[in-house]
């Protein structure tokens, strides 16, 4: 048993005072606790695609194209006059191949940017400045890329629509054109022969190398329908590949539109990329054929002829070709009519003082 005596009760308090007379260690030379990291700020989000739309000099070319498929679909065959008919054959040689490819391409394209799927499903893939670049070299170098979009098939078939509307105008007036220049013989003014033949070729090749004339009324149209503002007035069953090359091509301008890319300065190659070589050379062809027969060709109604052969069934059986489209058929001539006595020697008499020439081919 230990004894509380007054020695080591003089101890304990000596220590005890110690101990509350310490001085307390500074706080600097306490051990400190690390900070809590902070979490890096999130990256900033990715620059917003362009808006859609295509170069203003390609929607001039497809209001040009539009422009010319109006003015010459719309031709009368009700002939009055030789001027008439020079200035109706002036109006259709009004063309350059490639710059009516260009413009065939660029106006199917607009109708093509109609459908929201389609553009919406470009635009949803190319949600950085890296993939959209990656996706428009992917659709210059491979027309089949844009296939695989949801609602291609959708804009092929408005594409298609919008190149066979006029197409299968212009045939339809080719075929009147042709037929008039039998129906007007009986004008006299037809059968005389054209003033100044040589003069006549000459200025039918030189609107040939002028091209299209601008449309400028046209073009505020189509650049509202480009961005979607206001789309054609076109409507179409979807179209399921392959497609013919001047649908293909479209849907390649209308991609890179959807996404935002077909700015200003893309135009020299948007308009690379806007042509078919077949379609070229069918309507060069076309081109030939219509010199060929004016330089053949004297009376009048021959120039009618040559207009309604060579100027619109001619390049309008091209674009058809080139955009899948079909032609109706060429309507069957009426049945003869039952013979009769009178009627033979009504027909001579006729055949021999009203005699009907068929035209240069």
């Amino acid at each position: 048993m230990r004894l509380f005596t007054p020695a080591r009760a003089l101890v304990l308090i000596a220590a005890t005072s110690l101990a509350v007379g310490a001085p307390a260690l500074p706080a600097s030379a306490r051990p400190k606790r690390e900070p809590a990291a902070e979490a890096p700020p999130p990256p900033p989000p990715p620059p917003p695609a362009g808006p859609v739309g295509l170069p203003d000099r390609l929607v001039a070319d497809a209001a040009g194209y539009e422009g010319y498929m109006q003015r010459v679909g719309d031709t009368s065959p009700g002939f009055t006059s030789a001027e008439t008919v020079a200035a109706a054959l002036k109006n259709g040689a009004a063309y350059e191949p490639k710059a009516f490819i260009r413009g065939a391409i660029a106006y199917a394209a607009i109708a093509a940017l109609k459908d929201p799927t389609f553009v919406a499903s470009l635009r949803d893939a190319g949600n950085s400045p890296e993939h959209r670049r990656q996706m428009v070299a992917d659709i210059i170098s491979n027309p089949v890329y844009v296939f695989q979009f949801k609602g291609s098939d959708a804009a092929a078939g408005l594409a298609r629509e919008a190149l066979g509307e006029a197409v299968l105008r212009l045939t339809q007036t080719g075929r009147l054109i042709r037929q008039a220049a039998y129906d007007v013989q009986h004008q006299t003014w037809s059968k005389v022969q054209v003033v100044d033949l040589p003069g006549r070729l000459a200025a039918v090749e030189a609107e040939s190398a002028n091209g299209i004339a601008p449309a400028a009324d046209e073009v505020p149209v189509l650049e509202k329908a480009a961005t979607g503002a206001a789309p054609l007035p076109i409507t179409a069953q979807p179209l399921a590949p392959p497609y013919a090359p001047l649908v293909a091509r479209a849907l390649q301008v209308a991609a890179i539109a959807a996404l935002g890319e077909a700015q200003d300065g893309a135009y020299d190659e948007l308009a690379s990329m806007s042509n078919d070589l077949e379609t070229e050379l069918c309507l060069e062809r076309a081109k030939r054929d219509l010199y060929q027969c004016l330089a053949v060709a004297k009376p009048n109604y021959e120039d009618i002829f040559c207009m309604g052969r060579h100027e619109m069934l001619q390049p309008s059986a091209c674009v058809a070709a080139g955009a899948g489209v079909d032609l109706p058929p060429e309507p069957l001539p009426p049945p003869p009519a039952e013979p009769t006595r009178v009627a033979n020697r009504s027909a001579h008499h006729h055949a021999v003082h009203h005699t009907t020439h068929h035209p240069t081919t």
